[in-house]
């Protein structure tokens, strides 16, 4: 049986008899079978949006060699008898987890946070009420802060073809759509990602892996060189490889690690806030439409670079999502946004950040303890400024203007919004930026300047960074690894679980 591989334009609201008779076309074939690639929106002439969509078809009617399938990621079993302690059940400490399970290890994952269930709850007796719960909140719990996020997939890193397959084919398993193989921009959705991670816990427990919930590592035991046990709030654990993957909001594991001697160092990362509009107004700069057949809701992304001033984006776009309060701690005040996977509700909403660097901005040299304290005084300041969790906010163009907003708005946030000279409370050069950003963007997307920008985001990536070796050890130990977004090495679902599963076949390769 040969194939071919081809490239064809479809209506964004195609069937698929529509997608069988272009390929009867194209190929002047009657009998075949076919597998999409790859399927992207092309939006660049709103009188003709239509999908790009790339197929492999498999036919006797067609001449050529079979396809050849992409090599799998390997993972050589045998029995062993080392334990491996994995922290953290987020994308890049659950398939650490998971890889070493399945190579025969003895593998415990401990979550400061509570199972994805009762997760779930907490929040949503936090909305309702302002009660913070510690153990189940939108940053800490089953899956980590992506558990409760619009679940994007894509990723930029390079080189990752066996580990990115290897995670797209176990979401599937657990439940995700199978269309996350080949759209260009896929998403799991927040309401998908509660079931699939639940489903991921049990496949590991299925293999016999062990995995507890509010179990936080308090310290790490050290004997030249080498983590000897783990010390958590239930007890002592020993294990002869750890994996530490806390996320980027667990700022006491950082003072820990610290304090014990492993190496970080400060990098860039970016500060901004919330910005949010109706999700019509999107659609209509964006498609010259309300709606679309076919297509859930329109996205953006934006940039700026001005010479002289910080760069500034939109990261982490959420469709039809919702903006959420997201303090780790119960005295910080943070938004995120969320999806849910219908991408149906009234309001778009994406991060508006200037990318920083810290000493450039304090004008002085700076620690990871400094970054981190300077960083949780500013999340302590929005706290102090809405008394609680309501969101500091004003209109995008009252931003530009340095105009305080006076009249309520309606918004998706859940907790309520509190007017606020927005721009006083940022670093006056990452004000000026934004301000320099929103303008721009008001040019590119009509009727931008008329939404709301609200809240501190503060957790786009960490401002510090682990340094580690070679072989992914942190530097100066010899079984202890630190992986994923806390790590500062990756950022999003797909690089980070990657930099867990890498971190785990290291390990599979020094216990020979």
């Amino acid at each position: 049986m040969g194939y071919r591989e081809i490239t064809l334009q479809l209506p964004t609201g195609y069937v698929d008899e529509q997608l069988r008779q272009c390929i009867r076309k194209e190929l002047d074939v009657t009998e075949f079978s076919y597998q999409i690639v790859q399927k992207s929106l092309d939006a660049r002439k709103k009188n003709n949006i239509h999908w790009l969509i790339r197929v492999v078809v498999m036919s006797d009617q067609i001449s050529g060699p079979d396809k050849i399938l992409p090599p799998a990621l390997d993972i050589p079993f045998r029995k062993r008898d080392e334990k491996v302690l994995v922290v953290g059940s987020g994308p890049a400490g659950f398939f650490s987890a998971f890889v070493l399970r399945k190579a025969g290890f003895q593998v415990t994952l401990i979550e400061r946070g509570a199972d994805v269930h009762k997760r779930a709850e907490g929040i949503r007796i936090f909305e309702n009420t302002g009660h913070f719960d510690p153990m189940g909140n939108y940053a800490f719990g089953e899956g980590g802060a992506g558990t409760f996020s619009d679940g994007k997939l894509t990723s930029r890193t390079k080189n990752i073809t066996r580990e990115k397959q290897f995670i797209i084919d176990n979401y599937i398993q657990a439940g995700a759509p199978e269309e996350i193989r080949y759209l260009s921009h896929p998403h799991l959705g927040s309401n998908n990602l509660k079931k699939i991670v639940k489903n991921l816990r049990n496949g590991f427990i299925n293999i016999g892996g062990t995995i507890l919930f509010e179990t936080f590592l308090e310290d790490l035991r050290i004997k030249n060189h080498r983590v000897v046990s783990g010390i958590t709030n239930t007890g002592s654990m020993e294990a002869d490889y750890f994996i530490i993957a806390p996320g980027q909001n667990a700022h006491e594991t950082y003072r820990m690690m610290i304090r014990r001697n492993v190496l970080f160092r400060t990098k860039n990362f970016a500060i901004g806030c919330r910005v949010e509009h109706p999700q019509e107004l999107i659609n209509q700069a964006q498609w010259g439409q309300k709606k679309l057949p076919g297509v859930k809701a329109a996205e953006y992304r934006l940039t700026l670079n001005h010479p002289g001033s910080l760069p500034v984006y939109t990261f982490c776009m959420c469709p039809g999502g919702t903006i959420v309060p997201a303090t780790p701690y119960e005295n910080l005040n943070i938004v995120n946004g969320m999806s849910q996977y219908l991408r149906n509700r009234k309001f778009a909403n994406a991060a508006c950040v200037a990318g920083v660097n810290m000493e450039r901005l304090l004008g002085r040299e700076t620690t990871p303890i400094q970054a981190l304290e300077w960083l949780a005084e500013l999340e302590h300041k929005f706290y102090r400024y809405a008394k609680g969790y309501q969101a500091p906010f004003c209109s995008i163009q009252d931003f530009i203007h340095k105009k305080e907003t006076t009249q309520t708005a309606e918004s998706s946030y859940p907790l309520g919004l509190k007017p606020a000279a927005l721009w006083e409370l940022l670093p006056a050069e990452i004000s000026h930026a934004i301000r320099e950003g929103l303008n721009a963007f008001s040019r590119k997307i009509k009727g931008f300047e008329t939404g709301l920008i609200m809240g501190l985001e503060s957790k786009t990536s960490s401002p510090v960074q682990v340094i580690r070796d070679e072989s992914r050890l942190c530097a100066g130990f010899e079984n202890l690894f630190m992986v994923g977004e806390g790590s500062g090495h990756s950022g999003g679902i797909i690089s980070s679980a990657t930099d867990g599963i890498r971190a785990a076949s290291r390990i599979i390769e020094m216990s020979g």
